[in-house]
């Protein structure tokens, strides 16, 4: 039976972060491979080869097996699980998975003719949909491990309802009521954490520079926007020092939603 006592390093651990070559993802793989694991990039619509690089650059395991980049779109389950197929071919179990993988548009809350159906339907199907078709995928993997973990990278939007649309806001609550009844559900094998984030100096929402962070950062208590890195700690935390923890929500915001 796991203790699920803290631990300062991840030796043997596999981690499959969806979204792997994103700045977020990026992030989060240099931190838990620096810290042993050997982590596993997911992609969509970035070339192979650059894929692969990214992965080639990571810090490398005491072990000296390569980190790897596997292709995956979201919005395709039998691709999702030709990925998880690979990654159990590789290393049969994963013991981490980070789902920081989605895609948004800025839309005021007020111009709801600017939230049309289609957007509607692509923000859920992306940031929803997407989301829980990989961790079905992989939850056979992280339950082979016996102590596997789920982080899901949400946001501050979906219990403040702002951000940068609607929809965008519903999907991520979405995740967080499903993160938590997985949590319920999967445990003791299975532990389900989500990362809040607020603004994240990333280029994740399209139009959305220096000018906007430097004025939000005016706002804010902690007086800056966040950085990739800022959400990478908080999964670091979630895979080492907050072992015993479940089906709850970690908010790395800098305090905007005070």
């Amino acid at each position: 039976m796991t203790d699920f006592a803290p631990t300062d390093t991840l030796p043997g651990r596999v981690a499959v972060i969806a979204g792997g070559t994103g700045a977020i993802g990026m992030a989060t793989a240099r931190r838990l491979a620096a810290l042993g694991a050997h982590c596993v990039l997911l992609y969509g619509r970035r070339p192979a080869a650059e894929a692969e690089a990214l992965a080639a650059a990571l810090p490398v395991v005491a072990d000296g097996q390569q980190h790897s980049a596997v292709p995956a779109e979201m919005l395709d389950s039998a691709s999702l699980r030709a990925a998880a197929a690979a990654v159990q071919a590789r290393h049969g179990v994963v013991h981490i998975l980070v789902n920081s993988a989605g895609r948004t548009q800025p839309v005021p809350a007020a111009n709801l003719e600017a939230l049309t159906d289609t957007l509607i339907d692509e923000m859920l199907q992306v940031n929803f949909r997407g989301v829980v078709a990989t961790m079905r995928a992989f939850m056979p993997l992280l339950q082979a491990s016996g102590d596997g973990l789920i982080v899901n990278i949400s946001s501050i939007a979906a219990f403040t309802g702002t951000g940068s649309n609607l929809a965008y806001a519903a999907a991520k609550a979405g995740i967080d009521v499903v993160g938590d009844a997985l949590a319920r559900a999967f445990a003791p094998t299975v532990r389900v954490l989500t990362v809040s984030p607020g603004v994240v100096d990333t280029g994740f929402v399209p139009g959305r520079g220096a000018d906007f962070n430097a004025k939000t950062a005016a706002t804010l208590p902690l007086r800056r926007v966040g950085t990739a890195d800022d959400v990478a700690a908080a999964v670091q935390a979630c895979a080492t020092t907050l072992r015993y923890a479940t089906g709850t929500r970690l908010v790395v915001d800098g305090g905007r939603h005070l």
